[in-house]
């Protein structure tokens, strides 16, 4: 499953859900549940979010590992 860092990142650059989906043109609720990991973006969306935080999109997404 891929996981994020969304949270941390918006609270390390004071950004809202709302701010961060404007951003990338998406809704509030995409973004929370992007962050609640209950939905996975498209590849575009992953990297529109990645780009507004201005990191690569592997410190925003990561694969969970398996078998553990």
């Amino acid at each position: 499953m891929i996981r994020n860092n969304m949270k941390v990142l918006r609270a390390k650059n004071n950004i809202t859900q709302e701010e961060l989906a404007d951003r990338v043109s998406a809704t509030r609720q995409t973004i929370l549940a992007i962050e609640k990991n209950k939905y996975s973006p498209s590849l575009k969306l992953a990297f529109d979010i990645a780009q507004a935080f201005g990191v690569g999109i592997e410190e925003v997404f990561y694969l969970e590992n398996h078998g553990k």
